[in-house]
């Protein structure tokens, strides 16, 4: 009788566990069956659904709600806690399993190489991102010092960035924020915003509901100049094409148009604005630089020659995520991305590397909402199914599943399961509850791993 086909997944965030559920719905999971391992080097699985979304974001979160059926199948095992290469490499995976997908989305911040870069007080929104979402491998502190803040970039982690900083901690408090975040916005000295793009607000990469939520909160005056609302043709026809463009650009003519209320905080959402440099006195932020931009006519934009110097003491460049290159296999540099067709990965000259497949940001690079990642992973897994239908696997030395688990064991690998994220995920609800949260995130590894029973 034929053995289940077996697949790691290394990388439990959404593309990730929709590669499993797009081979759980596949004629194989019927015949002979499959069997798939997610490794994960967090203790609780999701990836960017808990490390990446802003807490005050509920709606995105309820996608945990999909995932959560898929992680519920027999068929599935997760192995969190587990890092790859230092606890499982590329060959003892191939050890274990006929074919290996890597779905490790993207988590540091594309450089942006202007003067003044590296001064203190110049962030990466990644690393901020990651410490108001309670990650466990960055500081529990936050320099919340600047009265004046610049974000650089028009995407929704922008958006992310500049509200949680606009937002009173108060506001913040009914989200499932840790305590150590929630008493450092407490300190954020924080009431001018300045967010800036180099193009126009057709060019925007805002979600529209995204845009629109930043003047729901009682304490942001939302403030759009009446003098950068301009668009070319370039910029009318991606209008016409694109209903979310037309929709983010409506939103920002309807708020240069009105008048500034009195709300306490203000953020300001400046286009046609190209950062140029971060000024600095003694190692630290003192202001920013920019150029003006004007539209060549099809939607790019070119420099003027006019600069402007704005005060701001913080910078946070959100100008997008990275992957981190995984070891023992071809990597693009320039896109951060492994080289692949049709999610088989491909080496150095053209050819397959066997069993071997890719997903989502570190397939095609970090754009796109998470949603989009679905696409990705059910090309992937029918690419990877036919490679199984005509014999282009490799066969593992040790397919049996209690074989990852004494590996895992041998080499003293402390592994969160998915039985214990549900412990983990009670621990954080009886957290929340007197509060009348929905939960409270725990931050510690240690914590999160004794409470998931590893």
């Amino acid at each position: 009788m034929p053995r289940p086909l077996r697949v790691a997944i290394v990388g439990a965030g959404p593309a990730g566990i929709y590669a499993a559920d797009a081979l759980l719905k596949s004629e194989v999971a019927a015949d002979p069956g499959v069997s798939i391992d997610l490794f994960e080097r967090m203790p609780a699985p999701f990836g960017l659904i808990r490390y990446g979304v802003a807490p005050d974001h509920p709606r995105i979160k309820g996608i945990i709600t999909a995932l959560h059926q898929v992680l519920d199948k027999p068929q599935i095992r997760l192995f969190g806690n587990v890092d790859y290469p230092t606890d499982l490499g590329l060959d003892d995976l191939r050890a274990f399993y006929d074919a290996v997908i890597f779905s490790t989305g993207a988590t540091a911040d594309r450089e942006l190489s202007i003067p003044g870069i590296d001064l203190d007080g110049s962030y990466g929104a990644a690393d901020f991102v990651s410490w108001y979402d309670g990650h466990p491998d960055v500081p529990r502190t936050w320099p919340l010092e600047a009265e004046k803040v610049a974000v650089l970039g028009v995407g929704n982690v922008a958006l992310d960035v500049a509200r949680v900083l606009a937002k009173t901690a108060d506001e913040l408090l009914p989200t499932e924020i840790p305590p150590n975040v929630h008493d450092g916005l407490k300190a954020n000295k924080a009431v001018e915003i300045h967010v800036f793009g180099r193009r126009g607000p057709a060019q925007a990469k805002f979600s529209p509901m995204e845009l629109r939520e930043l003047d729901h909160s009682p304490n942001i005056e939302v403030i759009v100049d009446p003098e950068d609302i301009d668009y070319d043709a370039g910029s009318i026809e991606t209008r016409r094409g694109n209903k979310q463009a037309d929709m983010v650009a409506k939103t920002l003519e309807n708020w240069a148009i009105r008048d500034v209320g009195n709300r306490p905080h203000k953020l300001f959402l400046h286009f046609f604005e190209s950062p140029a440099e971060i000024l600095g006195e003694d190692g630290r932020v003192v202001g920013l630089r920019t150029e003006r931009t004007a539209l060549d006519g099809t939607g790019n934009v070119k420099g003027t020659g006019e600069f402007k110097d704005w005060d701001v003491t913080a910078v946070y460049r959100a100008v997008g995520y990275l992957s981190e290159k995984l070891p023992k296999l071809p990597w693009d540099i320039a896109s951060g991305t492994v080289p692949d067709e049709g999610g088989r990965v491909i080496e150095e000259g053209g050819t397959p590397l066997q069993s071997t497949y890719v997903t989502g940001w570190i397939r095609r690079g970090p754009v796109g909402l998470i949603g989009h990642t679905k696409g990705d992973a059910n090309e992937t897994v029918a690419n990877l199914l036919d490679d199984y239908a005509h014999g282009r696997l490799h066969t593992p030395s040790a397919p049996e599943p209690e074989a990852v688990d004494a590996f895992l064991a041998e080499h003293n690998v402390r592994f969160t399961t998915w039985e214990g994220w549900y412990k983990l995920d009670a621990a954080e609800r009886a957290l929340g509850e007197p509060q009348g949260r929905e939960r409270v995130k725990l931050v510690e590894r240690e914590d999160m791993l004794r409470e998931s029973g590893a």
